[in-house]
């Protein structure tokens, strides 16, 4: 079974890029997903945050263009990050290691939500509701704006869910 995946979500903080003794790249982040909206805990939004790990020149594109708030479309594959601490204490992690990183959303929309972007808690993710479809007329189509800055992502029919 593959262990690839596709994440959409915002950095937490800006990427830390290191030089390995052997100089090369890796770059460690962060990003905020959004759960599903659940009305039944309290109104309350939540996220999970998932550990990235990307190498070479994918990290020092990452180090250059993305920062703190930036959305980011992730595909990689999970990893086991266990480690054993200074004390012999095993500590058990997954981590996602970067095959490919894009932007999340087009320059304009990234200047704006960059700049309000304050903490791990205070962030919004593009969401399709189907209640507004169910809503529209058949014979009106949905605009979504200006998607010149996107890139198409092709897909070997393989679906991560």
């Amino acid at each position: 079974m593959l262990n690839k995946v596709i994440l959409m979500g915002r950095l937490v903080a800006d990427p830390e890029l290191r030089q390995t003794p052997n100089n090369i790249s890796v770059c460690r982040f962060r990003i905020a997903i959004d759960r599903p909206y659940n009305p039944s805990n309290g109104g309350e939004r939540q996220a999970d945050f998932i550990s990235i790990v990307a190498w070479r020149q994918n990290a020092e594109f990452i180090s250059k263009y993305f920062s703190k708030g930036k959305m980011a479309i992730v595909e990689g594959s999970l990893r086991n990050a266990d480690y054993t601490d200074a004390n012999g204490v095993k500590h058990y992690a997954m981590e996602v290691q970067a095959d490919r990183v894009t932007f999340g959303e087009s320059k304009s929309a990234s200047a704006s939500n960059g700049s309000s972007y304050q903490d791990q808690g205070n962030f919004q993710q593009p969401s399709y509701h189907n209640e507004a479809k169910a809503q529209q007329p058949a014979n009106e189509s949905v605009q979504i704006g200006d998607l010149g800055d996107f890139e198409e992502i092709l897909s070997d029919g393989d679906v991560p869910f």
